[in-house]
């Protein structure tokens, strides 16, 4: 009798430990899981922070143009490639597509930003001065945009690849590659420069 209430008592000893161990495991993965999400919400939260100051920048896009054609013999060519490259950019439906769309777009914008100096009497109107003003402002909050999204890439690629979490990750569908790093091209490693010393000299 006293052999079957030890037993029955190691028993009992035994299924605490598997439920407390059970308990604590689901704990993890539940904190784990959350944390995951959270800086997954976070991160997309930051890209859309970009998307935002990027359409910005394409809604002042029409105005632009629509001011240097104003101007007479303007390089049609050059005006052609920011419009098409800002097309591209707004079809676009990946974050990749999307990143390598604005670096297109980038490059065509500084072209005509270079074009416009052959171009006195149009760099000295008051609009297309506001429109540079409101660019270089846009610019520059793309810039700041980009650097805390890429910051926030680089903290959920590290999350997801860190041990345990990855086990986690993998388990719920966490996918590494969904948030890429902003990766400039050669030809756009800085946003375009719009220096205000040469518009009103």
């Amino acid at each position: 009798m006293k052999t079957k209430g030890n037993i029955l008592y190691a028993v009992l000893i035994v299924l605490g430990v598997i439920a407390f161990l059970t308990l604590m495991i689901f704990v993890w993965i539940a904190g784990t899981y959350n944390s995951l999400v959270s800086v997954d919400t976070k991160t997309q939260q930051l890209w859309g922070n970009v998307e935002t100051a990027y359409q910005r920048r394409m809604d002042l896009i029409p105005n632009l143009v629509s001011t240097v054609q104003g101007s007479a013999n303007f390089e049609k060519g050059t005006l052609t490639a920011v419009i098409e490259a800002r097309t591209k950019y707004l079809g676009a439906g990946t974050i990749a597509d999307k990143q390598a769309y604005a670096n297109q777009f980038e490059s065509a914008l500084s072209r005509l930003l270079v074009t416009v100096e052959a171009y006195p009497d149009l760099k000295s109107t008051v609009a297309f001065q506001s429109l540079m003003d409101e660019l270089a402002g846009t610019e520059n909050r793309i810039k700041w945009e980009r650097d805390l999204y890429n910051e926030g890439a680089r903290n959920y690629q590290l999350t997801i690849r860190s041990f345990p979490a990855n086990i986690v990750a993998g388990l719920f569908g966490f996918n590494i590659d969904k948030w890429q790093t902003f990766k400039a091209n050669e030809a756009a490693a800085t946003p375009p420069k719009v220096e205000f010393s040469n518009f009103t000299k």
